[in-house]
C-alpha cells in the first residue's frame, strides 16, 4: 500500500501541523467506517487520497453529532459544530484537528461556500425526522442534505466539465444512493420509528406502517420495495456519466462506489420483501470484485 507520507507530499500538504491534522482525519474515518476507509485507501489517486478521506471524514463527524445524545443535546451539538465551522471558514483556521484539514482541502479546491452553509442547515431535519409525505418532500430532503453533503466530499473532485455540470450530475448520485439507503436501513429506520419510504408510495402499494413495524413480508411489500429499487436504479444509471466528468486516474474511485450502490440493489432485488425482516449486508467477495474490476474500462454493472 503507497506510503501515507507520500500522500501527504503529493497532495501538497507540508506543514508538520497540517499533516498531523490530515492524519487525525484519515484515523477517525478507519475507525468509523473501514470498509469505506479501505475502498478510497486502494483507489483514490495518491495526491487526492487526503482530500478524499477527509471530505469523508467530515460527514461522518457531522453524522456522529446529529446522533448521540437526546434530542435536546442533539440540537446543542448540531449548534455548537454549525459554529465551528462558520469560523473555521471565515477565518480559515479551527481548534478542531479534522476542519483545519478539511477548510484546506476545500479551499484548495475552490468549493463554494454555499454548500457548507445548506449542508449544515440541511442536517437538522434528521434531529427529528417527520419522514416524507411524498416524493417531493423526498426531493426536497435531497436537495437540502443529501446532495450537499456529497458535494462536500465528492465536490473535491477535479472535473472535467463546468461545475455546474458535475454538481448536477453529482445530484443524480445522491438520489440514487440516498433511495437506495432507505431500502437497505429499512429495518434499522423502522426500529427507530423512523419511517423513510414516501407515504404516498406506502399508499400507492398498500402498505401500512404497520406491515413494516412487523416485518410483514406481503406480495404488496415485496411490490413496494421492487418498485422502490427500480427509481434508484435508473437514477443510478443515469448517475454514471460522473465517471466520464472526472481525469482517468480519478475514475476507478467513482466506479467502485457507483458499483457498490448497484450490488446493494442487486441485494436488495434478491431479497424482495425481507428487506422488512432482516438488514442488507453487503457480500465481502462481491465487494472485492468490485475493487478488482474498477481499474478496467469500463465496469460491468448490473441494468
Amino acid at each position: 500500500m503507497r506510503s501515507w507520507r507520500r500522500c501527504l507530499d503529493l497532495a501538497g500538504v507540508r506543514s508538520a501541523g497540517l499533516r498531523a491534522d490530515y492524519t487525525a482525519a484519515a484515523r477517525y474515518l478507519r475507525r468509523r467506517e473501514p470498509a469505506l476507509y479501505g475502498v478510497v485507501r486502494l483507489q483514490a489517486p495518491a495526491g487526492f487520497l487526503p482530500h478524499a478521506l477527509t471530505g469523508a471524514s467530515m460527514l461522518g463527524f457531522t453524522d456522529d453529532v446529529c446522533d448521540n445524545g437526546s434530542p435536546a443535546d442533539r440540537v446543542r451539538q448540531l449548534d455548537a459544530w454549525t459554529g465551528h465551522v462558520a469560523r473555521a471558514l471565515d477565518t480559515g483556521d479551527s481548534h478542531h484537528p479534522l476542519l483545519r484539514a478539511f477548510v484546506h482541502s476545500a479551499g484548495g479546491a475552490g468549493l463554494p461556500r454555499h454548500w457548507f452553509d445548506t449542508y449544515l442547515e440541511g442536517t437538522r431535519i434528521d434531529l427529528e425526522f417527520p419522514g416524507f409525505a411524498d416524493e417531493a418532500a423526498y426531493q426536497h430532503y435531497i436537495d437540502t442534505l443529501t446532495w450537499p453533503g456529497i458535494m462536500l466530499s465528492t465536490g473535491l473532485t477535479p472535473h472535467l466539465v463546468p461545475d455546474d455540470d458535475f454538481a448536477a450530475s453529482c445530484r443524480l448520485v445522491a438520489d440514487a444512493c440516498q433511495r437506495t439507503d432507505l431500502l437497505t436501513d429499512l429495518t434499522s429506520d423502522v426500529a427507530e420509528g423512523r419511517f423513510a419510504l414516501p407515504r404516498t408510495d406506502l399508499e400507492r402499494h398498500g402498505v401500512s406502517c404497520a406491515d413494516l413495524e412487523q416485518g410483514r413480508a406481503t406480495p404488496a411489500v415485496r411490490e413496494l420495495v421492487l418498485a422502490t429499487a427500480d427509481k434508484a436504479r435508473v437514477t443510478l444509471l443515469a448517475a454514471g456519466r460522473v465517471v466520464a466528468e472526472v481525469p482517468a486516474e480519478y475514475r476507478p474511485l467513482v466506479r467502485v462506489l457507483l458499483g457498490l450502490y448497484h450490488h446493494r440493489l442487486d441485494v436488495v432485488g434478491a431479497m424482495g420483501a425481507d428487506v422488512v425482516r432482516r438488514p442488507v449486508r453487503d457480500n465481502p467477495a462481491d465487494c472485492l470484485r468490485l475493487v478488482a474490476e474498477a481499474r478496467r474500462e469500463p465496469l460491468a454493472l448490473s441494468a
